[in-house]
């Protein structure tokens, strides 16, 4: 048989471990941060030039782009959010995300004001990975 005759069905095999590896990939190894978490109350517009919703699941995050949705663990209770990112910041040494008051309410930190999160962005690579 001549090298044509495989060729389709090599191409073939090779797609499906392509197509097969890609669909493996976990958010957390896409790109994950952990760090403080504060909830913050903005009046007027945000970054994005968005008016600020403290009812609406969104967030600050220093460089990751406008309109990302990143996953927001409480790593104390387990609670999490999805949140759409719309601003910058934080602006605090120490802190990776500033959420809205909904999605402290959702992470259960109102009363803390800060809480120890894992901040996960599928596909996005971030500088302060976590285990």
């Amino acid at each position: 048989m001549s090298s044509k005759t495989y060729l389709p069905a090599i191409t073939a095999g090779l797609m499906a471990i392509a197509a097969t590896t890609s669909l493996n990939i976990q958010p957390a190894q896409a790109g994950a941060q952990c760090g403080r978490a504060s909830w913050y109350k903005l009046s007027g517009r945000t970054a994005s030039g968005e008016r600020n919703n403290p009812a609406a699941l969104t967030a600050a995050h220093r460089s990751l782009p406008f309109g990302t949705r990143v996953r927001v663990e409480n790593l104390r209770n387990g609670k999490f959010v999805v949140v759409r990112i719309n601003d910058r910041g934080p602006f605090v040494g120490g802190r990776v995300i500033d959420v809205s008051r909904a999605a402290a309410q959702q992470l259960g930190m109102v009363s803390t004001g800060t809480a120890k999160v894992r901040v996960v962005a599928d596909g996005v690579a971030m500088k302060g990975a976590c285990g």
